[in-house]
């Protein structure tokens, strides 16, 4: 399979938080499965590190290059195709990182691993 982790699975996942259901844990775990962070994601995460309302227990840079090498986590890039998809949403999520992570994995024929309902409002297949 392929994986695209929402930002509060990939910190559940790299902390062993018991937040991360077992089947999302079981599928990131799984080496057969190639997974993606996006940079969207990595996005967010720095804006709430950078105002302290996200402790990594390391800096920002050691994070991405402990987490995200190959074989592990692929960093995936956004793309004209992917905000070209973003315009065609319908505006049932406002979180604008949420809607092009709705994009990217609609793009990208990707499961997108989340515990956020509000992405079955876009057929978007999740893992949770």
């Amino acid at each position: 399979m392929r994986l695209l982790l929402d930002t509060h699975a990939l910190l559940w996942f790299v902390s062993a938080d018991p937040k991360l259901s077992l089947p999302a844990q079981q599928a990131i775990a799984d080496p057969r499965n190639q997974k993606f962070v996006s940079i969207v994601s990595l996005w967010e995460i720095a804006i709430k590190h950078s105002l302290g309302r996200l402790d990594l227990q390391m800096p920002l840079a050691d994070f991405i290059n402990q987490h995200l090498t190959p074989g592990k986590i692929t960093l995936l890039s956004m793309s004209i195709p992917h905000l070209l998809k973003v315009d065609l949403l319908p505006h049932l999520h406002r979180d604008p990182f949420d809607r092009l992570l709705i994009a990217q994995a609609l793009t990208e024929n990707l499961l997108l691993v989340s515990a956020d309902a509000a992405f079955d409002q876009y057929g978007v297949p999740l893992i949770w």
